[in-house]
């Protein structure tokens, strides 16, 4: 079963995306920003990101930053997922290392084509 790390600060957009991950099969653990999902992905691999843009202590350009630096844990893509959307914030999502830059509120089909895309689970 592939891993997912969900890193946002707001709970319900965390609840929100661990549902639409978890029924297609995912298992989905939560960050609630940036420092704790660097800690957590020094500890264990995932095989996905799903990274907010504006969190307390680490922003997601920041967690994307420091976490593409390491060269010892996997370099799992990572989607960033945010209310800004503008195109020079798109810029700095793809500059920090996002795969992937969408923006809120995301459907669900979205979410999860884009997923299975980038895990390469597509049929």
């Amino acid at each position: 079963m592939k891993h997912i790390l969900v890193i946002d600060d707001a709970a319900t957009v965390r609840l929100y995306h661990r549902n639409i991950l978890e029924t297609a099969g995912y298992s989905v653990s939560e960050a609630i920003n940036g420092i704790e999902a660097l800690e957590k992905a020094l500890v264990k691999s995932y095989d996905l990101y799903v990274v907010d843009v504006n969190m307390p202590k680490l922003d997601g350009y920041g967690f994307l930053k420091e976490f593409r630096r390491h060269e010892d844990i996997t370099q799992a893509p990572a989607i960033m997922v945010s209310t800004e959307a503008g195109t020079h914030d798109k810029a700095l999502g793809y500059a920090a290392g996002a795969n992937l830059y969408l923006t809120k509120p995301i459907k669900p089909n979205e979410l999860l084509s884009y997923t299975r895309l980038l895990l390469g689970d597509v049929a």
